[in-house]
Formats: structure tokens, C-alpha cells, sequence
């Protein structure tokens, strides 16, 4: 798949198909958003939001979550803040979200059955590394945006007059609900 992507890509160059995505690295709305990776968001989740090229700054993680205070989630949209000019968060969670259902114990199988030992897993958690915490998914959506929103507005290097708000999306219509 990967060659085929570079063969692509060459010939997406050769036509100068680039052209249209031209901007700079200043998000013309100052905002970020931060959602999940899902492949159903790729194309629905700037649509539904009106945006385009150039817009936002997209941050993307499995459930779209900050999962501690120092994460590289959360160091995206500090840099967001301070380096691109970014004024306003949008969590954008989203129906269906495979996250609901990750669980350690479904990783720990999975990495087994491809080769990763038992030693490897425990030598990362004596490191202080909570794989279980790490890998684990969430229960709860509008809960889990709650907790995301709440994070990041309460985060010692967030600035009090960044505008942070939290949604879900529905992942077949697009439609928001904005979670309070």
C-alpha cells in the first residue's frame, strides 16, 4: 500500500495538484480541534464543520481524548496556543467510537499472540508506564469529553480565555451535540 501511496504522490506533484492546499501554518479560524482517528471522520468531520484547508489545526487520537496533562494531545494544543495563534478547542468525540471498547486485556492477547512477551509488558510498567490505563478505553462518551474539556481548560498552561467545548459528532449524518 505504502508504494502505491509514493507512486501516487509523484504524479500528484508532477500535476501540481498541491496547488489548491496552498496556506501557512497559522489557522486562518485560530482553532483546534481535537478528535478521534476514526476513518469515518477523515472527510465527514471537516465537512460538517465547514472547514477547509487551512482553517484549523486538526489534532487526531484513538477516542480524541487527552488522557493526562502532559500527553502529546495536550502538547499539540499548547503549541497550537502559543506558536499558531489558536483561540478556540473543539473535542469532537464521535458515535460508535471503537475506543468505548479497547481494553487492556484485549491488547495484552493481541501483542502476545504477535510476539511482544509478558517480560517486554512488565518492563514497560516498572518504568512507571500504566499500560492498563494507557490501553484502556472509556465507558462513557459524553463523559469522556467531559473529562477531556475539563482537562484541558483546567491545564496550568492554558490560558484562561481560550474558549474550550466539547461535542460529539455522529459519525454517519455529521450532526453535533455539544456536551455540557
Amino acid at each position: 500500500m505504502i508504494d502505491q501511496i509514493i507512486d501516487y504522490n509523484k504524479i500528484f506533484v508532477e500535476k501540481k495538484g498541491y496547488e489548491k492546499y496552498i496556506t501557512d501554518k497559522y489557522p486562518d479560524k485560530k482553532l483546534a480541534v481535537l478528535s478521534c482517528m476514526d476513518t469515518r471522520l477523515t472527510e465527514l468531520l471537516p465537512a460538517a464543520l465547514g472547514l477547509k484547508n487551512g482553517d484549523a489545526k486538526i489534532i487526531k487520537n484513538a477516542g480524541g481524548l487527552v488522557i493526562s496533562a502532559f500527553d502529546s494531545a495536550m502538547r499539540s494544543l499548547i503549541v497550537a496556543i502559543y506558536e499558531l495563534g489558536v483561540k478556540e478547542i473543539m473535542v469532537v468525540a464521535h458515535s460508535h467510537c471503537g475506543a468505548c471498547h479497547m481494553s487492556f486485556d484485549h491488547f495484552h492477547h493481541e501483542m502476545t499472540r504477535r510476539g511482544v512477551t509478558d517480560e517486554t509488558i512488565e518492563t514497560i510498567q516498572k518504568c512507571g508506564i500504566d499500560l492498563h490505563h494507557w490501553l484502556e478505553g472509556f465507558k462513557d462518551t459524553p463523559t469522556s469529553v467531559k473529562k477531556t474539556v475539563d482537562t484541558i481548560k483546567n491545564h496550568p498552561l492554558v490560558p484562561k480565555d481560550i474558549v474550550v467545548r466539547g461535542f460529539i459528532i455522529d459519525s454517519e449524518t455529521g450532526e453535533l451535540e455539544e456536551i455540557r
